[in-house]
């Protein structure tokens, strides 16, 4: 699906307000069609797995979906895959400080225990769901007791939750959900592809919330695209449902705040036409977009935001 920057335009010339309630609606009316779904195979398939790249907006997505669940009557967990993270040895602790380790692999998940978790969780027996610390990349001794009950759904969240050699449990057990930016923006002869949108995502998300310069979160975009062309796209195809999570005001929402800066990065060819789109945009103030936008996941003040 392709949308052009004069649509977007005449769109928010017209009346901003509605604009963004009816794309946000378009939103949820598509993750409703999803739920009704899920609800309908819930006793076969109590599992969900979601994955999707960075930048996704697939940890607003798999709250919200679990949130419309809850509110039909079957009460909804979500547990993070990076939970099953194995933790680091002294020596991966080194190389990784080096920049010598992929921290992205599948192998860094605990399968064994991950796939056992999904079993013992969908008959509804007791497990304890481990907690991994970032600060010192090891799992905790111990984990957190949970036991679902009938009619309880799981949600599984993370990168590798469509990877077959990381989620080893029969297909007919679990519902599959990809999540991504899938809509083209097109100004004049310039196409931007949705990985730029991600990538403008990450740059909003990153200067907001984790203290690094736009210029730094470009330069780690090429290996985290590299990452996710190894070990999620591959198997993209296997999902249930694909959430196409694009709203097509957001670019005028993060304008006021990346222009100015995306002009000082000239230098950078791969920018252009990011640059550009932006340069032709609206700008949309943050006012208009309610606490339950999925773009708050990125700008922050939201429902599931930081």
């Amino acid at each position: 699906m392709n949308v052009e920057v004069t649509r977007i335009n005449h769109e928010m010339e017209k009346n901003p307000q509605e604009y963004v309630k009816s794309v946000n609606e378009d939103y949820i009316y598509r993750l409703k069609k999803i739920v009704a779904d899920i609800a309908e195979h819930q006793h076969e398939r109590p599992v969900i797995v979601l994955s999707g790249p960075s930048g996704s907006g697939k940890t607003t997505t798999a709250l919200t979906i679990g949130k419309m669940l809850t509110e039909c009557g079957h009460k909804t967990h979500t547990v993070s895959m990076d939970n099953y993270f194995c933790s680091l040895t002294e020596e991966e602790k080194r190389l990784s400080a080096l920049g010598k380790m992929d921290l992205e692999s599948p192998q860094r998940i605990d399968k064994d225990l991950l796939n056992t978790h999904i079993e013992l969780i969908g008959r509804g027996e007791p497990v304890e769901v481990p907690q991994y610390n970032f600060k010192t990349s090891s799992r905790k001794k111990e984990g957190k007791p949970f036991c679902r009950k009938h009619g309880e759904l799981v949600i599984f969240e993370g990168i590798h939750a469509l990877n077959p050699d990381v989620i080893t449990v029969p297909d007919s057990h679990i519902c599959k959900i990809y999540v991504s930016v899938r809509t083209r923006v097109t100004c004049g002869d310039i196409v931007l592809h949705p990985s730029k949108v991600r990538l403008i995502r990450r740059m909003i998300r990153d200067s907001n919330f984790r203290h690094r310069s736009l210029r730094e979160t470009v330069n780690m975009f090429e290996s985290v695209e590299l990452g996710e062309n190894r070990y999620i796209m591959p198997y993209k195809h296997r999902s249930d449902y694909d959430v196409d999570t694009f709203m097509s005001y957001e670019l005028s929402l993060y304008r006021e705040n990346l222009l100015s800066q995306l002009r000082e990065m000239n230098d950078i060819k791969e920018l252009a036409d990011v640059t550009e789109v932006m340069e032709n945009l609206i700008s949309l103030d943050s006012s208009a977009v309610p606490y339950d936008s999925m773009v708050r996941e990125f700008i922050g003040n939201g429902e599931f935001s930081y």
